[in-house]
């Protein structure tokens, strides 16, 4: 079966190239409203909010829409493997969202430097991770990191030297108190009881959460956009 990515750029400088991605394709089993419509949903509202705040980029921004993430992450892989040195070189960074709006869900930051969970990503992958934690802190938001365990469209980005991070509200993890005291929800249930099910639909949102993520993104994706490239 043949499908595509989608990519869109934005002005800017191409030797500073930041690219915001989530993946399209949902499993057969379901509809995939929250795994990964709601991904696709934050970065289509950063690129919204940025062209309506008149931002104008100085390196360019690729908004990238991922085919067959679910399908061995092909779509994103077929998109690294693509690249010449030259464009690897360019590409100063990846951002990727892959579920923003789990029902019982958390806010979490991939952890850049590995110092929770041991698996970090290349050198740059640790700003990133400060510039969203910078985010949830100026919006009295808690929140807290989740591993590069390469199970998204991050990792063929990592394994060819890109610095990566992103964004992740939680699949089958069941919520601990703690986490209940920072993000609200229910003790000992799934953060998305729905995931890679048939009731993925509209009604496995949270809706305020999403608000919140997307926020995240728009924010650190402006501030690469704006910044050049150390």
């Amino acid at each position: 079966m043949e499908t595509f990515n989608i990519l869109a750029d934005t002005a800017g400088s191409a030797e500073n190239t930041v690219v915001v991605g989530g993946h399209l394709d949902s499993v057969q089993d379901g509809p995939g409203i929250n795994d990964n419509g709601s991904g696709v949903a934050a970065v289509l509202e950063t690129a919204r909010w940025m062209k309506d705040a008149g931002i104008k980029p100085v390196n360019r921004v690729r908004f990238a829409f991922w085919a067959a993430e679910e399908d061995d992450l092909d779509g994103s892989g077929h998109y690294v493997n693509a690249l010449s040195e030259d464009d690897i070189r360019r590409t100063a960074l990846y951002l990727n969202v892959d579920m923003a709006a789990s029902p019982n869900g958390v806010r979490s930051v991939h952890d850049g430097d590995g110092s929770d969970f041991g698996d970090d990503g290349p050198e740059g992958s640790k700003e990133i991770e400060d510039v969203f934690f910078r985010f949830f802190e100026e919006n009295s938001l808690p929140a807290e990191t989740t591993p590069f365990d390469g199970g998204s469209d991050y990792e063929p980005f990592l394994q060819a030297g890109i610095p990566g991070g992103g964004l992740f509200s939680g699949d089958v993890e069941s919520k601990t108190d703690t986490q209940v005291q920072s993000y609200g929800g229910t003790a000992g249930r799934d953060l998305d009881p729905c995931y890679h099910e048939a009731c993925d639909t509209l009604s496995n949102i949270d809706s305020a959460l999403l608000q919140e993520m997307s926020g995240a993104l728009a924010y650190v994706t402006a501030a690469y956009a704006l910044a050049p490239r150390n």
